[in-house]
């Protein structure tokens, strides 16, 4: 039998691939809702910071970039570095995309993926011998084989909470509770009245900032480090000298875009360190004018560690601050200064409370009726529990994110991961849509030599 492939996720990078294996003609499986972590987990009003020559989602013809889509949809082109994309165009963008090449897209979620061993039939693991391949489940209660199965589920499940913060939140951030992350808010308009913190210097932070300030939200962003919050320079201000690319002019960003081949070459701990420190934090330059005068920012050293209360009394946090001379009274604007070492993130009168250290060494107390997390996302194969234990366990990994060979195949043959989770093989580029445009042919090339 002819076991198709199962591509699992539905937004760019699943929905690239998919067209790529299709064109080929091997049968393949898609699961998901498509652009759900677009439509689901960003802000309302979101532009992206990412140019329209970082926004298209590669197909295996031509017609499908985002200006083909802006021409058949009839909106204004989006093609110059100086055109911003709402998510809502990219969204609809990404929906245009699969109707016309990935048509057959289930909307049913992978509830499982496992080895299929040697004697439960007569697939094998190059598409026509006895036993591999993989046994997958659906929600819908379907079993089914797949000859090989490409991870492409995005940020799913992958957004970080630092540790500091995450003991304010012993079951998980929560809209809802003291603590979330950026991720779960697509309607900042409930915060206006309110007071906000939001944790983090990226993008994602200084919009979500701008975005609830705009709402009528009190807003303060604390960043770690002198200097972190800042913009980029605007289209006209970027160097001439220095070869293109999609994230701006410099040497480093060209060849990290255009040739990630040799990236997974590197050691780890490089390998790592550029992941985060390329095309780190930073705010979009069409942002600075709707940041600035209108969102507090509080430089801090860093937020040491975290408690919880009810409204009855001072955090478990506090009560050990004080036994240390740790004890503040609380000023105007939801600050309380103190001096010493006590810190923490809590609640008082029902209100967190981020306690931080300060650039000269002093404690403050930084309360709001709500704090987000703007912490980014972090790979761990531990926390894609849809792949069974067995898969999760044989797999290599470093420092949580797989180790991906030729054609982003993981150490378990048959088995791939694109996008985010190959960031620390190919690079940082996989982080953006544009990195479809290296991926996508390589994988579906790969796949199909060693089990089309």
């Amino acid at each position: 039998m002819n076991h198709p492939v199962a591509v699992i996720g539905a937004g760019p990078f699943g929905l690239s691939t998919a067209a790529h294996l299709r064109a080929r003609g091997i049968p393949v499986r898609v699961f998901g809702e498509p652009m759900v972590s677009w439509r689901d987990h960003m802000p309302a009003g979101m532009l992206l910071k990412s140019t329209p020559a970082a926004s298209s989602i590669d197909a295996p013809q031509h017609g499908h970039t985002l200006a083909d889509y802006c021409d058949a949809a009839g909106v204004p082109r989006l093609v110059t570095d100086e055109d911003i994309i709402p998510v809502e165009t990219f969204i609809a963008y990404g929906e245009w995309f699969q109707q016309r090449l990935v048509p057959e897209l289930e909307r049913v979620r992978v509830v499982s993926v496992d080895r299929r061993h040697k004697g439960t039939g007569s697939y094998g693991a190059s598409g026509h011998g006895s036993g591999g391949g993989f046994e997958l489940k659906l929600d819908s209660g379907e079993l089914f084989t797949a000859r090989a199965v490409v991870v492409a589920t995005g940020l799913s499940g992958l957004a970080y909470l630092p540790p500091e913060l995450a003991d304010a939140a012993p079951d998980g951030p929560s809209p809802t509770g003291p603590v979330s992350h950026s991720s779960q808010h697509h309607d900042l308009g409930r915060f206006a009245g309110r007071e906000l913190i939001v944790v983090g210097a990226g993008q994602s932070a200084l919009e979500t900032a701008a975005l609830a300030a705009e709402a009528g939200a009190q807003v303060r962003v604390v960043s770690r480090g002198s200097g972190r919050v800042a913009f980029g320079a605007p289209p006209w201000q970027q160097p001439r000298l220095r070869p293109e690319s999609p994230f701006g002019n410099a040497w480093s960003l060209w060849a990290l875009t255009y040739y990630p081949h040799p990236y997974r070459y590197l050691p780890a701990r490089a390998r790592h360190h550029l992941v985060r420190r390329v095309l780190g934090p930073l705010g979009a330059w069409w942002l600075r004018d709707r940041f600035e005068g209108k969102v507090q920012v509080s430089e801090v050293a860093r937020i040491v560690r975290a408690g919880v209360t009810g409204a009855a009394g001072d955090t478990a946090d506090q009560r050990a601050a004080e036994a240390q001379g740790v004890k503040g009274a609380k000023g105007a604007n939801g600050v309380t200064e103190a001096n010493g070492s006590g810190s923490g993130v809590g609640f008082v009168g029902e209100r967190p409370v981020v306690t931080v250290r300060e650039l000269d060494g002093r404690t403050r107390e930084l309360s709001a009726d709500h704090v987000i997390a703007a912490t980014g996302y972090r790979v761990d194969i531990a926390a894609m529990d849809f792949l069974g234990h067995e898969l999760r366990t044989e797999l290599a990994v470093s420092r949580g994110t797989p180790r991906l060979g030729t054609g982003y195949v993981s150490s378990v043959p048959g088995l791939y991961f694109t996008g985010l989770p190959a960031a620390a093989s190919y690079g940082p580029v996989m982080r953006f849509v544009c990195g479809t445009e290296f991926a996508s042919p390589r994988l579906a090339g790969h796949l199909a030599a060693a089990h089309g």
